[in-house]
């Protein structure tokens, strides 16, 4: 079933005969199998559109406004944090979009930093990744989920522990099995619970209008607003923008999946510019809303901001909040699968992961082997029972691989000069992200030592790994042998190969001119075998 013997190579289709002529065709128009294996270009701007803006909001914009107000100390300085969390976030996202078009690979972070510092710093982030990043990302996405859609069940009481991971794990099945069932399918849900979820937000904003229109806005005057019991010391502050940088978290995904955006080139930015502004506008319009309707007091008591928000507001429609919320988080894993498995995919297509995972569905088109290693990682987390320190040292790691990645821009300008670049930003947004950056990241390291270290040694756990796995190239034959045949196993229970791919448009996107040699420089289709890929 090895789907890379010559690129570009055809499927073969059953064929029909005399027979059953009639019959045969009928089956096949039905049951067609592509011409090439390979990951299908059907994410458009809609779609690129609501996998950013699906991913961002989670259950942060329902919950963080309590940890932002706890920490800036008043209602006007809260709302500034907001408001430059989204631009910060913007900065970010245009840097990433000058990495998604000059390096047209799906990856994200991952294949911008093997290709920028080479391949030990690329897999220390996917390691890192693979390992406990996404997966307790995935599994507190989950139980969020569970435990709104289980509270009018346990109105009165904390819902039952094994209730609620069983229904977490029951969520990851289904949307692994439609992830892996079509790729059209996944995104069309994601189009669909993203604009339920900017519905929900907008249901908070009208009523947070109509209050302000009926004259409850005093706590949104700037006397009231800037006002302030205590002066929040520099570390504070910073902490408020780490927990409005939480909510904001996910704007970098569509980069996980370039290779499957139609026109990346165009659509990657123009998806960009247009949903980290709309995020931003909808978050800060929601905050007022929260604030023309409770006071500091009654948001800062509450654990679900905007389920209090319907209680107090909305009446016997109150129940709107906690449904609004718990489709937001099915978005999110949906979201969140669905990149996640991209990321496997293409740290095993680098040779840096078990090469199955680099292998997709011969009629699906899907990475289903990948897709399964990131649902099977995340109910492992479930398991667990302890996510909120893991929590932590995943914020930690996550902030770490933005600043290193937009670091690599600064390298790759200086490294590579006159390489073709369609989108090339401004030098002072990178370097205005990274002061930003390095200012969150040394408090963090000041305030939370011990959660930073641990963070740390989980990233640097992936250093004999990679040497013993991926640098050792001269392993006993018996484990080639072993990992052939798991690889053939797998092969046969997930009816995968690899992609194939067709010469000329490999040539496009990896066609790169050297401005100053005027040559063209040929990047070959990355290998699939070095190592372990498999271990």
């Amino acid at each position: 079933m090895d789907g890379q013997n010559g690129s570009g190579s055809i499927c073969s289709r059953p064929q029909g005969t005399a027979a059953d002529g009639r019959k045969k065709k009928k089956k096949e128009k039905e049951e067609k199998i592509p011409d090439r294996v390979t990951l299908k270009k059907e994410i458009g701007l809609l779609s690129a559109c609501t996998i950013i803006i699906g991913n961002i909001i989670g259950s942060g914009i329902f919950i963080s406004p309590k940890g932002v107000l706890e920490h800036s100390g008043s209602v006007g300085l809260a709302l500034v944090v907001w408001v430059l969390g989204g631009c910060i976030a913007a900065l970010g996202s245009l840097c990433y979009a000058e990495l998604g078009v000059t390096i047209p690979k799906s990856g994200g972070d991952y294949s911008y930093v093997t290709e920028i510092f080479g391949g030990l710093m690329g897999f220390l982030l996917l390691w890192s990744a693979v390992l406990i990043m996404y997966p307790t990302t995935l599994a507190v996405i989950a139980l969020t989920f569970s435990s709104y859609v289980l509270q009018p069940v346990f109105p009165n009481c904390v819902p039952p522990y094994m209730a609620t991971r069983m229904l977490s794990a029951t969520c990851l099945l289904l949307l692994t099995w439609v992830n892996c069932s079509s790729v059209r399918m996944a995104t069309r849900i994601q189009d669909v619970f993203t604009v339920g979820k900017l519905m929900a937000l907008g249901l908070i904003i009208v009523v947070g209008l109509v209050q302000i229109c009926n004259g409850n806005y005093e706590a949104l005057t700037p006397q009231v607003a800037f006002s302030m019991e205590r002066t929040p010391s520099v570390g504070q502050i910073a902490l408020a923008f780490l927990q409005a940088s939480f909510a904001f978290s996910g704007w970098n995904f569509l980069n996980y999946v370039t290779e499957e955006v139609v026109e990346p080139r165009r659509n990657l930015p123009r998806a960009i510019y247009i949903s980290i502004p709309l995020v931003t506008f909808v978050y800060t319009l929601t905050n007022i809303a929260y604030f023309s309707s409770m006071s500091p007091e009654e948001l800062l008591s509450s654990n679900a901001v905007a389920v209090t928000f319907g209680e107090k507001l909305l009446g016997m429609f109150s129940v709107i909040m906690p449904i609004s919320v718990a489709l937001s988080t099915f978005g999110g894993i949906n979201g969140y699968l669905f990149t996640s498995s991209r990321l496997c995919f293409s740290g095993a297509r680098e040779g840096h992961l078990p090469s199955l995972l680099a292998m997709i569905h011969y009629k699906n088109c899907t990475p289903i082997p990948a897709l399964l290693v990131c649902c099977a990682a995340t109910i492992v987390i479930l398991c667990i029972g302890e996510t909120h320190n893991l929590i932590n040292y995943v914020s930690f790691i996550n902030y770490l691989s933005y600043g290193v990645t937009i670091a690599g821009l600064l390298y790759y300008r200086w490294k590579k000069p006159n390489l073709y670049r369609p989108i090339k930003v401004n030098l002072l947004v990178p370097v205005c992200y990274l002061m930003f950056w390095a200012l969150l990241l040394g408090f963090s390291l000041y305030s939370e030592p011990v959660v930073c270290g641990v963070g740390l040694v989980i990233m640097l756990t992936g250093v004999p790994v990679y040497f013993l796995g991926v640098h050792w190239k001269e392993k006993p034959k018996c484990i080639y042998t072993f990992i052939e045949r798991a690889t053939y196993v797998g092969q046969r229970l997930c009816f995968v190969v690899f992609p194939q791919f067709d010469p000329i448009e490999i040539a496009t996107p990896s066609e790169w001119t050297d401005r100053s040699s005027g040559r063209s420089i040929q990047t070959p289709p990355p290998g699939f075998g070095s190592f372990l890929s498999d271990l």
